[in-house]
């Protein structure tokens, strides 16, 4: 069974890919955009602040109601359906991490 997405979850994916292109810090000047799938239904959605703005990083916390699995007392998220991965999008496609990493070291090589 898939392991349900977390912030835990998502910093262990963040220290996995430091310093690659699977992070957002190093892959946003190729154009990737935080964003999670949700492999279900094929949707991907753009990570979000709380006011709907686009988030420079993944946040749970802007995810749509029907992601949201689990929220603490004071309503933050703290997990979605085991269903969402994260990643990022770029031209209207998602690309998991370990796809935008390969992407950006394909492109500074050109």
């Amino acid at each position: 069974m898939a392991r349900a997405m977390t912030a835990d979850q998502l910093d262990r994916e963040n220290a996995c890919f430091r310093a690659t292109g699977g992070v957002s810090e190093c892959n946003r000047d190729y154009g990737f955009r935080p964003a999670f799938l949700d492999a279900d239904t094929g949707t991907v959605y753009l990570s979000r602040n709380l006011d709907g703005s686009v988030a420079p990083f993944h946040r749970l916390d802007g995810l749509p109601e029907e992601l949201i699995s689990e929220r603490d007392p004071g309503g933050r998220v703290l997990t979605v359906k085991h269903s969402v991965v994260s990643g990022f999008e770029r031209d209207g496609c998602f690309y998991t991490r370990e796809q935008a990493a390969c992407m950006v070291v394909a492109t500074r090589g050109s």
